[in-house]
């Protein structure tokens, strides 16, 4: 009986993989993840190793991210009215050379920062417009009854590279440098390009027409007049700018507060990750969105609190076993958020929302790495981390507040999607009064 249980259970888990696309994309995305994770920590420390700088590790971190800011938008109407899937062929495309030159650059030690700088922002340009077009394409691949699972599944993988990527990333850049790690992950797009040229996608029709400001304005308006959306957008936002720099300035805690060195700094990358993918599979093994309204705020509440204890903490594996909750907490918030918007979202104008959301999400980010990496100059890295976490304390708060306001629009528009596993319409009707009750705080 409890093994019956348990594969029934990991079944649910897993739904979304019974798609083909979905497994290819899954594959593929899993290699080229830990590629990425092992550069993001291969630049961090080499930008450090330059210059020893918090700043200029903060400015790398804007460079990089403000071209999601500026761009997303226009990424986002070309993923509502062209092919999502060329589109990010072309972009994990661009990204596996940016990786090769970076490589070439580092391994003949031609290297310069103003290099790192322009090739980081050359990135961001390319993820302004592959995030929202990856984001989008999951409905593509696995259809409505699977996208929740499929978010989560997916986040799952971008974790669980999270693990390994820094681990790895932190033994060859002690061994043999930054270089390799570079051409490692330019290797491991070939993994994901493959698998999106396998893939059988049914042609779609272009989704917009007319005037490309007036749709993006279209895009902005929808998000700004639909109140719960609104809502998870701008706590998201807040947690990007305060708390999400705490792994910017992860080489200096790996460095003058724990002396571990480009070791250290991969472990203590990959305890958040291991949190993060523990509160992932925690999404995963959901069927709809029953409920996942209460987990924001307390998530961002635990976001918070675990990173102002990481702060003050002074034992190397004390603080790296802290970074578990600061992960699960991040990703269940980051993971509930994105279901939950795209649950609500028209098709029609999914791209232009979460082009919205990697606004909030990465786009938000560089304003706060560059405040990040100015105030720990001025105040310290562990006085940054922990402010960032009061403030995340704050907005969960504020938000568990006004939530309750909002739930029955939330309610109504995952009603309309008719996104929820089953049929809404029936489950509200058949469990009465109490999941009428229950229904609209999933949202």
């Amino acid at each position: 009986m409890a093994e019956t249980t348990q594969t029934s259970r990991l079944r649910t888990t897993l739904r979304a993989l019974r798609h083909r696309n979905f497994r290819l994309f899954f594959a593929g995305q899993l290699i080229s993840l830990i590629g990425t994770w092992m550069q993001n920590v291969a630049q961090s420390w080499l930008v450090y190793r330059l210059t020893g700088s918090s700043a200029l590790l903060g400015m790398v971190g804007f460079a990089g991210q403000i071209p999601v800011f500026l761009i997303a938008p226009v990424g986002g109407l070309i993923a509502d009215r062209y092919s999502r899937q060329r589109i990010v062929i072309a972009t994990q495309t661009s990204a596996m050379l940016l990786a090769f030159v970076f490589s070439a650059l580092t391994l003949t030690g031609s290297i310069h920062v103003w290099h790192i700088f322009v090739l980081a922002a050359l990135l961001g340009i390319v993820n302004a417009f592959d995030m929202p077009a990856r984001q989008a394409f999951l409905v593509e691949m696995v259809g409505r009854d699977d996208l929740i699972n499929a978010i989560a599944l997916n986040s799952s993988m971008f974790n669980g590279a999270r693990i390994i990527g820094p681990a790895v990333a932190g033994i060859l850049v002690a061994a043999i440098g930054e270089g390799w790690c570079f051409f490692a992950n330019g290797v491991s797009y070939i993994a994901v390009i493959i698998g999106l040229l396998l893939m059988t996608v049914a042609p779609t029709a272009t989704r917009v027409e007319g005037s490309a400001i007036s749709h993006i304005i279209e895009g902005f308006r929808f998000v700004a007049h639909t109140g719960p959306i609104r809502a998870l957008l701008l706590l998201l936002g807040l947690v990007s700018i305060t708390g999400m720099p705490y792994a910017v300035l992860m080489p200096i805690f790996a460095d003058k507060i724990f002396h571990s060195g480009a070791r250290g700094l991969g472990i203590l990358m990959g305890f958040a990750g291991l949190g993060a993918l523990m509160g992932a599979l925690t999404l995963a093994t959901r069927r709809g969105v029953k409920g996942l309204g209460r987990w924001v705020p307390i998530a961002c509440g635990v976001f918070g609190a675990s990173l102002i204890l990481f702060a003050f903490s002074r034992s190397f594996w004390l603080a790296a076993a802290g970074l578990v909750p600061v992960g699960f907490a991040m990703m269940t918030q980051m993971g509930a958020s994105n279901t939950l918007i795209q649950t609500m979202a028209p098709d029609r104008l999914r791209g232009r929302v979460m082009s919205v959301y990697s606004m909030m999400f990465m786009g938000m980010a560089p304003v706060g790495a560059l405040l990040a990496g100015v105030v720990a100059e001025r105040f310290g890295a562990p006085f940054t981390v922990a402010a960032g976490g009061v403030i995340a304390i704050a907005g969960s708060i504020l938000f568990g507040l006004r939530w309750p306001e909002l739930r029955p629009e939330a309610r109504q528009l995952v009603l309309a999607q008719q996104m929820v596993a089953g049929n809404p319409a029936e489950e509200v009707t058949a469990q009465g009064e109490e999941a009428s009750e229950s229904t609209p705080r999933a949202h």
